[in-house]
């Protein structure tokens, strides 16, 4: 599924307009992305959890070269599922 399919669905589920269901969609990812740049978190309870954790600086290998690199430290944003969604797949 991809944003255009969920927006219809959200559109038809709740109905209201696609533009709303679009303007309710992008509302809810910018304050998911404006928590976890201030590293915060957000819980959906029975959905799932979004948490930003730091990945620490390590040595890798450039594939084409063998020739060892450095590869920076990052913040990576990471998705935990809750377990109403875990029960639902299984």
């Amino acid at each position: 599924m991809n944003k255009t399919e969920l927006v219809e669905h959200i559109a038809k589920h709740a109905d209201i307009s696609k533009a709303a269901a679009t303007r309710a969609l992008d509302s809810t990812i910018t304050a998911i992305r404006t928590t976890l740049k201030k590293g915060g978190t957000v819980s959906l309870v029975g959905f799932g959890s979004f948490a930003v954790t730091k990945r620490p600086a390590r040595k890798g290998r450039n594939p084409r070269t063998g020739a060892e690199i450095k590869i920076k430290a990052a913040k990576v944003p990471k998705f935990r599922p809750g377990k109403a969604l875990k029960d639902a797949l299984n």
